[in-house]
């Protein structure tokens, strides 16, 4: 078998095809969850802890150059200006982020495979012949012994 048809065969298995799907999926599935995090939560969160911008906490590590025009409290313009900037509000956004998908794709994967389990099947009829057996013992315990 040439090089060619064994990637072939390997390309076209069901498994390489869903995973392909799957991460397709997952990569549109994770913008929204992006948006649902840094759209949704984050400005009820900055509420709740009284108006705090998680995606601008930071600690700044190096200098501001000279030059520097922006707004010094600003992670975003500090980032552009290539100034060492440690953002640990950014993280915690993603931390959480990630959290919601991780959750997400979980309770997906529990559906699924609540899906794939088999139905339990009714437990079969019993056998004619067993049934025939337990009569002749139930009138065999019921008669008197001699």
């Amino acid at each position: 078998m040439s090089m060619i048809e064994e990637f072939k065969n390997f390309a076209l298995k069901g498994n390489v095809m869903d995973l392909a799907v799957g991460v397709i999926i997952g990569g549109a599935f994770s913008t929204i969850v992006n948006s649902v995090v840094k759209d949704l939560i984050m400005p009820v969160v900055g509420l709740a802890t009284g108006g705090l911008d998680f995606s601008n906490l930071f600690i700044r590590l190096g200098q501001i150059p000279p030059t520097y025009k922006g707004n010094p409290d600003s992670y975003k313009d500090l980032q552009t200006a290539g100034v060492a900037v440690f953002g640990y509000g950014s993280f915690i956004t993603t931390l959480i982020n990630f959290i919601i998908l991780a959750f997400i794709i979980f309770l997906m994967v529990k559906f699924i495979n609540n899906l794939r389990k088999p139905a339990e099947a009714a437990p079969p009829a019993t056998p004619e012949d067993v049934l025939l057996l337990r009569e002749i013992r139930d009138e065999l315990k019921k008669s008197p012994r001699v």
